[in-house]
């Protein structure tokens, strides 16, 4: 027979799991149930937002000879002055953009749920940040996979590399170091401009500490908690399902390593390719380097702003404002052992 508290606790534990599964159903996956309620949910749904989505990748494919003048006409901005039409000629004939080109119109033979995707990014954006200016067009587009180049925002436009979205085991990446290429997939196009959104709003700090580094990009994917809550954590950090599982069971132990090492107000820059930058995995000059994802230090970031703004007392803004430091004195971050 249980007691009367263990029945409590057991009853406790089941109404929360109920919580959990009806805030999952009833808000169809658009909310964390830590966020907010349905009634704020609606409210970030009906915040006006209305993209206009233009394949100029398509319409240079289909151009015809005489074409070139009307696309420099809708598209002014993607024809360098000085540039001779021979060059976009060739280009429109080269057989490697060909197959680009086709490449894209198979995997993209319409856009219409990223378009619904990024809407509903944006719509978050705005409830969340309405200074913040937001490109009503987007326009989509081949660049040779210029991974450094996929996702390019401005105040009034979105441009696309969907050459660099073709899916991470696709032939024409086959030259790609693996880490890099697993970024090449079509579930990243919508993080990865929830991203550039966030890089926006987070100013790098003038410290130099690592703590202050890991906690830069602590906030930007903090940011994509707020900016895309439906969207699984693999996905908004950029690592398969295996890494984040990898990270999440040695938390505590990179935590101790960071501290017995005495990293956390280290100013070496070499940390940055350690553990921050892209790369195969991270470098903590042991046997485990090689079961590590990359940017080991960015995930340990956003865990510790994570456990700042879990109890909802500081809004975003006031986030923005604080300093590493600051900030891991506030979460009294401790990660689960």
């Amino acid at each position: 027979m249980l007691n009367p508290k263990s029945k409590t606790r057991i009853l406790r534990r089941l109404r929360r799991l109920a919580l959990g599964l009806f805030c999952a159903i009833t808000l169809l996956g658009l909310t964390r149930c830590g966020e907010s309620d349905a009634a704020v949910q609606q409210e970030i749904l009906a915040v006006p937002i209305s993209l206009e989505v233009q394949r100029f990748d398509r319409e240079f494919d289909a151009m015809p000879v005489d074409g070139l003048d009307g696309l420099k006409g809708r598209f002014p901005f993607l024809f360098p002055a000085g540039v001779p039409d021979s060059v976009w000629l060739a280009k429109q004939a080269d057989t490697l953009e060909v197959d680009l080109r086709n490449e894209v119109a198979r995997v993209y033979p319409n856009f219409d749920g990223y378009q619904a995707e990024l809407e509903l990014l944006f719509k978050h954006a705005r409830y969340y940040f309405p200074y913040l200016p937001l490109p009503e067009k987007v326009i989509t587009l081949t660049t040779r996979v210029d991974m450094d180049n996929r996702i390019i925002l401005t105040d009034s436009l979105l441009l696309i590399g969907l050459d660099s979205y073709l899916g991470r085991d696709h032939e024409f990446y086959a030259g790609i170091d693996r880490y890099q290429a697993n970024s090449l997939d079509p579930a990243y196009l919508v993080s990865d401009v929830g991203t550039a959104l966030a890089r926006r709003l987070v100013t790098p700090s003038r410290e130099r500490s690592f703590l202050d580094r890991m906690v830069y990009h602590g906030k930007i994917l903090y940011l994509k908690d707020l900016l895309m809550p439906q969207e699984e954590d693999a996905i908004k950090i950029q690592y398969t399902q295996e890494e984040l599982q990898w990270t999440r069971e040695n938390e505590g132990q990179i935590w101790r390593y960071f501290i017995e090492q005495e990293l956390l107000y280290d100013t070496d820059a070499t940390l940055n390719a350690r553990f921050l930058d892209p790369a195969p995995f991270s470098k903590f000059r042991l046997v485990l380097d090689n079961e590590s994802p990359g940017r080991i230090g960015r995930y340990m970031g956003w865990q510790i702003v994570r456990a700042l703004m879990e109890d909802g007392s500081l809004s975003p803004e006031e986030l923005l404002q604080m300093s590493g430091e600051e900030i891991l004195r506030a979460s009294k971050y401790k990660p689960p052992k």
